[in-house]
Formats: C-alpha cells, structure tokens, sequence
C-alpha cells in the first residue's frame, strides 16, 4: 500500500518529534543521577508516568491514530537498539550515557564529595552496608555505587592477606603497627 504524501509527511513528522523526544527524556534521565535510575520510590515512579504522559502528544502531535502511535512505538524501540548497540561498542559513548561508577568508601573512610555528588546520604550508605552484612563503613575497603544504583561493597575480610592489592597490604601494614 503507497501512502499518500500527506500522510508520509504527518508520519516523518512523528519520527522526528519521537527522536526529539526520546533523547530529551534519556538526557533528563542521565542527569538525574544513578539513585533515581537504579531505585525509584514512588515519588519516582509518578514522575515517571507522568513525564510518559505528558510526552505523548509531543510526539504524536494531533495524530491519535493506530497507525501513529505504531510509529512512534516502533521508532522508540529502534533508536533505543541503536543506543544499546553503540553504547556496547564505543567505551566513550557508553560513559556518557550509562556513567561511572562512583567510589563512595575508600580504605575505610567515607569520601564525602561524592556522596554529595551523587546524593546519597550517610543513611542511605549505612542502611545499604546493612543489606550486605555490613555493622560499619571502617569494614570497608572499597564501597561504590555503581552505574545502575546499587551498592557494590568489598571487605578487607574478603582481600586475600597474600594479594598485591594496595589495600591489603595497608591493612596488613595496619594491623602490624
């Protein structure tokens, strides 16, 4: 079936509105921090929904048909493969789109700058140690939030003594003082 050209144009127009939209939405996203990503509350979860649909119109426009809102649909899922796949290809992209990974404890001591730059708070830390079995942050030997929103903590009881990590051979140094 051939559309006709008033039809094809009101369709591109979808597309491009969809893209636009798209990564305003994923830019909004991506500064927003790893702690709105990685675990919503329910405050989250209604500006989510919220955010969905009140982009909606901005991407169809007046078009409310089947065939519209297919395309809309279909140009989100294609343009999120091709950022899956070039975030998985190109390291530099990856960074800009998914983050770092940030260092939160480091040998035993809260690093406060990035706490505040990510914020998260010292509750949030402590109840997050909590869950993995942790009673203090000096147990720590490196604790980071990672780039989806949860916690990674490693424990100077899990390093080998006998590895050539620095940081077992501080405890060690540390423990023979």
């Amino acid at each position: 079936m051939i559309l006709p050209a008033a039809a094809g144009a009101v369709l591109l127009n979808i597309v491009l509105r969809t893209v636009v939209i798209y990564l305003v939405v994923l830019i909004g996203v991506r500064l927003s921090g790893k702690r709105e990503v990685g675990q919503m509350t329910p405050f989250d979860l209604t500006l989510l929904l919220l955010i969905s649909n009140s982009v909606q119109n901005a991407m169809t426009g007046p078009d409310t048909s089947l065939a519209g809102g297919v395309v809309a649909a279909c140009t989100l899922l294609i343009l999120n493969y091709f950022i899956a796949d070039w975030s998985g290809a190109n390291r530099r992209f990856r960074k800009l789109i998914q983050g770092q990974p940030s260092m939160l404890i480091h040998d035993g001591e809260v690093i406060e700058s990035h706490m505040a730059k990510e914020h998260v708070s010292m509750d949030e830390l402590e109840r997050a140690m909590r869950e993995h079995g942790i009673a203090d942050y000096h147990q720590v030997a490196i604790g980071v939030l990672e780039v989806d929103g949860s916690f990674s903590f490693l424990r100077y009881d899990d390093l080998n003594p006998n590895a050539n990590s620095h940081l077992a051979k501080r405890k060690h140094i540390t423990k023979q003082e």
